[in-house]
């Protein structure tokens, strides 16, 4: 028995969807007796039927898949033209679930079930009910936007096994943490956060020469660094993306310095290292969604961090 689909269904790979000029009305009855007994191609799950100007989505089940085409034996309405919406975006990639979502969420409609985008190369596939899943970047700004930020939006636009995702940033902010803790001086932990903050600035990564009475805005593996460099622990604001998460029951990909490879998963977040690679990310993004592993990247979760 052919079932509704699941929210954010997309047809994958997208040559499972067939798109097709029919003579017929597009109501239930007709498109059943139209289909049943029809012979389609061995790899079609749904069709795309089109007539004039109005568009059905169908589910079908065939007799076989060995064949190249096979009759129909099963088919279902999943939505009539008053429940589908066919956009044309010639920017989106259709094989991409975030991209149709974003796609058919700019183009809301009211009791819509099912739409079909036209995309790139004029290729077509479908969106069902999209509900994007919410995941929450915790990032140090500046810079904006911040490097795991953007490339989690770069493993989101080609990994084709994803569904939908709506990253958001949680930042940590690096000026505005110093506002609410004045300070005659700060200390940073490298000048790639290109930081004004109202008050000199050092950068542990150039091991000042002179230790002053600064405040330090890091993490634990700055303290590590500030203690080997000057046999003290300044006064701290913590900085760690890990630990300056607050909302601990929400999707979340975060990264650690004391990370040094791999993926850390600890309930409902995902813990990549400082210099995090696209794999690991991959990986982090796939584990939030419960995609399933990518094979060759170590996700396991490490025993010690602080170790690192």
């Amino acid at each position: 028995m052919i079932c509704d689909p699941a929210p954010n269904t997309i047809t994958r790979p997208y040559r499972g969807l067939s798109v097709q000029e029919v003579d017929v009305p597009l109501t239930e009855h007709a498109l059943l007796a139209f289909l049943l007994g029809r012979e389609v191609y061995r790899r079609s799950e749904y069709l795309v039927l089109r007539n004039r100007g109005q568009t059905a989505l169908v589910a079908v089940r065939k007799q076989s898949e060995a064949p190249l085409f096979s009759p129909v034996v099963e088919a279902r309405v999943l939505a009539g033209p008053d429940q589908v919406v066919c956009i044309e975006a010639p920017e989106v990639d259709v094989g991409n679930a975030t991209a149709l979502a974003q796609a058919a969420l700019a183009h809301p409609r009211k009791n819509a079930l099912a739409y079909v985008v036209t995309g790139r190369y004029e290729h077509v596939n479908f969106i069902w009910q999209p509900d994007p899943v919410q995941i929450r970047v915790t990032e140090v700004v500046p810079p904006t936007p911040p490097k795991l930020l953007a490339m989690a939006q770069q493993v989101v636009a080609y990994d084709e096994d994803l569904p939908p995702i709506e990253l958001v940033l949680e930042a940590v902010d690096i000026p505005e943490l110093a506002a609410s803790h004045p300070a005659p001086s700060y200390l940073l932990p490298c000048r790639g956060a290109g930081t004004k903050l109202g008050a000199p600035v050092s950068y542990l990564d150039t091991r000042p020469a002179d230790r002053t009475d600064w405040l330090m805005i890091g993490c634990e593996r700055s303290v590590q660094f500030h203690r080997h460099f000057y046999g003290d622990e300044p006064p701290r604001i913590e900085l760690c993306p890990r630990r300056r998460s607050v909302h601990p029951q929400e999707l979340t990909l975060a990264k650690c310095c004391l990370l040094e490879r791999g993926v850390e998963y600890e309930g409902s977040r995902a813990v990549v290292p400082w210099g995090s690679n696209l794999d690991e990310i991959r990986a982090a993004l796939r584990w939030l969604t419960g995609t399933g592993p990518v094979a060759g990247v170590d996700a396991s979760v490490a025993a010690e961090a602080t170790s690192r």
